[in-house]
């Protein structure tokens, strides 16, 4: 009995150190040794030729206006392709696309719908730019994005660049928007600090940018944002995180699609990871390692430090202080179980972000899960209309 409590303790102190670390301690720790390195925004004015690469799946609601908009941000016509990839779209897609004038505008359809890792491996094929620019269907460029994206490539060490993302909720209504954004926000601090220090091991899924000679063919199964920068450092490049280069995403409209939607990610996040196992070698790949294995490895295995945390303190209970842990968890998780099922974020909007971090939390247990079962995630569906 006196050794199942000592473990039952071990396991609780094991697991709240973990998820403190994960969630404050190594931002603080990239915040402190950040202070200390200065590094400068890369100046304008190096503008090779780029490929805009659009995955697009059934988008016909917002293909034209994204094309639009892409055109009319500010960077030399004459060194701009638009690729859109369309991954079997069964519906007016590849229709508006190629009533598209201007030549810059190609439609590229891909011959058997395998996703989008697949289909960005189809158009780097075709792409003629010395910098691939991956974007998504449904996401806003700022103006001067691709500018901020390509003057980082003047620096010939650097084989990728990642855009920011800023996410905004158009309705006010999503039960996990503000926490969408938060965790977004942080996520983009994580980075910065990252790269300040040395290079960062991931990208923003919807705005990021590659050199034509350090793409990757990539298994379809794999999340590209995250393996492909990371084959780019096993190459011998550095990857770049460039703040200025924003793209613009509305949040989740609900739970359940958010849940969905990191299921998917998270699962083809883990697969692409063990893709490059020799990457958590920190022998070999010191920084990098460090980071992975803080900012993903860890962070996937949250849930896992949250029920341990859970199981302990039961254990424990006939102590006050585990009593109490284990009647503040019971609260939190009651409160969350209220939020899903009534909109208590439209009286106050932080009131969702305990649901969002359950819901980020569930879909990480599930992926695993997933990837013990031998789940794979390869299409996707069109949620937004």
């Amino acid at each position: 009995m006196l050794e199942t409590w000592r473990i039952a303790e071990i396991v609780v102190w094991i697991s709240l150190a973990a998820l403190l670390y994960v969630y404050v301690g190594y931002p603080l720790f990239l915040a402190i040794v950040g202070l200390f390195i200065s590094k400068r925004h890369a100046a304008l004015g190096y503008v090779p030729t780029i490929s805009i690469l659009i995955a697009a799946y059934n988008e016909e609601a917002g293909i034209q206006k994204k094309l639009e908009e892409t055109l009319a941000l500010d960077y030399p016509p004459e060194n701009i392709e638009i690729i859109v990839l369309s991954d079997g779209s069964t519906d007016r897609t590849d229709d508006i696309v190629r009533e598209f004038s201007d030549r810059r505008v190609r439609l590229l359809r891909v011959p058997e719908r395998k996703g989008k890792t697949n289909a960005q491996n189809f158009g780097a094929q075709a792409a003629r730019g010395e910098i691939l620019v991956f974007s998504d269907a449904t996401t806003v460029y700022h103006p001067l994005a691709l500018q901020y994206l390509a003057c980082n490539f003047a620096d010939p060490r650097i084989g990728a660049v990642s855009g920011c993302y800023q996410y905004f909720d158009p309705t006010g209504n999503s039960p996990t928007g503000l926490g969408m954004i938060a965790f977004w926000n942080l996520e983009n601090f994580i980075k910065m600090a990252q790269w300040r220090i040395r290079t960062i091991t991931g990208c923003c899924g919807c705005i990021y940018a590659v050199r034509h000679s350090a793409y990757t063919s990539l298994s379809c199964d794999v999340i590209s944002d995250l393996v492909q920068p990371l084959w780019a450092i096993r190459k011998g490049y550095r990857v770049a995180f460039e703040e200025r280069a924003l793209a613009y995403e509305e949040t989740t409209r609900s739970a359940s699609e958010e849940f969905s939607m990191r299921v998917r990610v998270v699962t083809r996040g883990i697969r692409g990871l063990l893709s490059v196992p020799d990457l958590l070698n920190p022998l070999k790949y010191g920084w990098i390692s460090f980071q992975l294995l803080s900012h993903k490895v860890l962070r996937w295995a949250v849930p896992f430090f949250l029920l341990f945390l859970f199981a302990g303190n039961a254990i424990l209970w006939s102590h006050p202080i585990y009593r109490l842990s284990l009647a503040l968890q019971f609260a939190f998780y009651g409160f969350v179980l209220l939020t899903l099922l009534l909109p208590l974020h439209r009286l106050w909007k932080p009131i969702g972000i305990p649901l969002y971090f359950c819901t980020l939390n569930a879909a990480a247990l599930c992926s695993v899960l997933e990837i013990v079962r031998g789940r794979k995630y390869v299409i996707w569906q069109t949620v937004r209309n």
